[in-house]
């Protein structure tokens, strides 16, 4: 008995410690964006020096595998919510735990970034931008979820009771899979794709989103995280470093679909690599929370809500200040994400807010 309990604690507090970590990385990839070269957020300050190359090399970085992972944490934290609620009340509770957020973003938050000189009236500005921003994640999640519930009630089976083990054969081909159907999604939709309204900035990743999703179903069932040997983290992370060091400089010698597949492919083993590698990273050392873990934990899913207000209000704060890019990017980051998470926990405080938060 002591042993399952044991083992449940750890997977749960590894898995919450690995939300934290991820979310500070979002508010790291966002602050990268706003002083690199790709202008895809809501207030940017494009680099004057090369340090720029250095953001974009971190946002093409954590992009081929973040996200995912996001997906991934989601889908395995779904079968058991479905099984402790029923059908009706885990679509119930996914629909104001994501709905909620999602329409204060878009009616409340979303104004406070966006505002500025937009050459016509703000009204007619935020009705033909309308855009969730980050929060798209939570609309492509509400799908996922829905798809899920309507699974379960056609009597399909997710999983359950299986315990198939985890293989190497298993992981190469799923990864060798999933950049198949990347190359072949990115044909009719390639990359750079924008869905306007939607808001989706990057619908070319949609097969990583719900591959991994699919793949944190299957973990809880079948129990990968734990039983993940210690060596596949390592695996992971060198697969990571083979990958980058031969496919990136092959995809840029190369053009058309053969550069798309072998991008692919890079981002497809990065995403795995990085998971792999980072659940056994922090089922091994990170098992363990103290009040600030439990703090940080607690608030993580606000501080992704109202990170972009945070970031956009720091970075106008800092706006007359000459440096280097990295050199903003770092003191934006260092005063943001401690920001972040105080704004989240007064949000938090707020009356039923945690409801939702």
């Amino acid at each position: 008995m002591q042993t399952m309990t044991t083992v449940t604690r750890t997977r749960l507090l590894a898995i919450d410690n690995l939300r934290v970590a991820l979310t500070a990385l979002v508010v790291a990839h966002h602050v990268a964006v706003t002083y690199g070269n790709i202008p895809m957020w809501y207030y940017t300050e494009p680099a004057q020096d090369p340090s720029g190359a250095v953001l974009d090399i971190l946002v093409v970085f954590n992009q081929a595998f973040f996200m995912g992972f996001f997906f991934l944490i989601s889908g395995f934290f779904t079968p058991g919510s479905h099984d402790r609620k029923g059908g009706r009340a885990f679509v119930r509770d996914r629909l104001v735990r994501l709905g909620v957020p999602l329409l204060v973003f878009l009616l409340v938050l979303r104004p406070l970034v966006t505002l500025g000189d937009h050459g016509i009236p703000y009204w007619k500005f935020y009705l033909a931008s309308w855009d969730p921003g980050p929060m798209w994640f939570v609309e492509v999640l509400i799908v996922f979820a829905l798809l899920y519930a309507w699974w379960r009630r056609l009597g399909r089976s997710d999983g359950q009771g299986a315990g198939g083990a985890l293989t190497l054969k298993g992981v190469v081909l799923f990864t060798a899979g999933l950049a198949a159907v990347t190359v072949l999604w990115r044909i009719p939709v390639p990359q750079g794709t924008y869905v306007p309204v939607l808001g989706l900035p990057t619908p070319y990743f949609l097969p990583q989103y719900a591959a991994m999703f699919v793949a944190g179903l299957a973990a809880f069932r079948r129990g990968w995280f734990e039983a993940l040997p210690r060596r596949a983290g390592t695996a992971g992370f060198v697969a990571t470093g083979v990958a980058s060091l031969v496919l990136l400089p092959l995809s840029g010698m190369t053009t058309g679909l053969v550069s798309s597949a072998v991008m692919a492919l890079w981002e497809s083993v990065v995403a795995v690599g990085m998971i792999v590698g980072l659940a056994v990273l922090f089922r091994e050392r990170f098992d363990r929370q103290g009040p600030r873990g439990r703090f940080l934990s607690e608030h993580a899913y606000a501080v992704y809500v109202i990170h972009p207000l945070v970031l956009v209000a720091v970075a106008w704060a800092v706006k007359g200040l000459h440096a280097a890019a990295i050199v903003k990017f770092v003191l934006v980051l260092a005063l943001s994400l401690p920001l972040c998470w105080a704004l989240a926990y007064a949000v938090r405080s707020l009356p039923g807010a945690r409801r939702v938060l």
